[in-house]
């Protein structure tokens, strides 16, 4: 499909009344959830490496207290970490995207994924088996995400990441999966000012950023880079309601959690060959002139920020 038809008929419904529901349909028939089953495990593949970075930054699961910023249509992070044996998980939502007949679709689907998340989690398969069998067995009955984790996961929507309803120190690990790319650039300052303050002293936030050109994904005819070719009044024509993207590099938001007082531990930003080649060969437009080549290029990142122990 071509990016622009894609953009203009997302730009549509965002402004119909009743187009969020049109919308999901779309991607269910035509979209990224036309195969579910393959979106579910990249999403395990994505908590599998979150999960990995944590306990190489000394963070176990079992107990730990967790925020997600950006639910979405289905609880992925939320319940692979339930099961794995997290204590709590609260999981806020710009909007209510989430979908009771995908939230059931994506639990029986984990079920596949059982071994993988006891060994990413180091916790017995025993333990995680029977509390995917409790969760089955609740959500089945009709119960909604709270019942049917015994209280572990609050979902809440529609709900403000920057201005949560927890107490100080009351989070461990505040995470994010694919989400910071499509915040305004002021947003997500104030959901680290607001992280920084429910997070425990050495609490950590981790998020993994996919600040690539999304429509790269629909259109083969472009590449990762694509949308550096225009000015930011260009780009808001095709920015809408179900894919802005804030086209931030990659350093920006490392930059930003260390300017709100983190100390950074992960970044996996990494410059790579062949997204230069391609740099190269894009006519970059000149609001990105002061950016180096090596940063411009970078179109992913997962990062670790440490909030500082309690000062006197």
């Amino acid at each position: 499909m071509d990016w622009r038809v894609k953009g203009i008929i997302q730009k549509v419904l965002g402004a119909l009344p009743g187009g969020h529901t049109m919308h999901f349909h779309l991607q269910r028939r035509f979209g990224g959830l036309r195969d579910f089953d393959g979106e579910l495990a990249t999403k395990v593949d994505d908590w599998d490496i979150m999960i990995g970075h944590l306990r190489g930054a000394g963070v176990q699961l079992q107990g730990l207290r967790c925020f997600e910023i950006g639910t979405g249509w289905y609880p992925t992070f939320p319940f692979a970490c339930y099961l794995a044996g997290a204590g709590r998980v609260t999981t806020y939502d710009l909007n209510p995207h989430l979908r009771m007949d995908l939230t059931l679709q994506c639990a029986e689907i984990l079920g596949r994924f059982l071994p993988r998340i006891a060994t990413a989690a180091d916790v017995p398969l025993a333990e995680v088996e029977q509390r995917h069998r409790d969760l089955l067995a609740r959500l089945r009955d009709g119960a909604d995400l709270g019942t049917a984790t015994g209280g572990v996961i609050d979902y809440r929507a529609p709900a403000d990441a920057t201005r949560t309803a927890l107490a100080d120190g009351e989070v461990d690990v505040v995470f994010s999966n694919s989400v910071l790319e499509h915040v305004p650039p002021e947003v997500i300052d104030a959901m680290y000012a607001e992280s920084m303050r429910i997070l425990a002293p050495h609490g950590l936030m981790f998020h993994s950023v996919n600040c690539g050109d999304h429509y790269a994904y629909v259109d083969r005819n472009l590449h990762q880079l694509h949308y550096l070719r225009y000015s930011d009044r260009e780009w808001a024509r095709w920015n809408n309601a179900f894919l802005y993207q804030n086209r931030l590099r990659a350093h920006r938001f490392v930059d930003g959690a260390r300017d709100h007082g983190f100390a950074i531990e992960l970044d996996t930003s990494t410059t790579r060959p062949e997204r230069l080649r391609q740099l190269a060969a894009t006519p970059v437009h000149p609001q990105f002139a002061h950016i180096a080549a090596e940063q411009l290029c970078i179109t992913s990142v997962d990062f670790i920020a440490r909030k500082p122990a309690a000062t006197a």
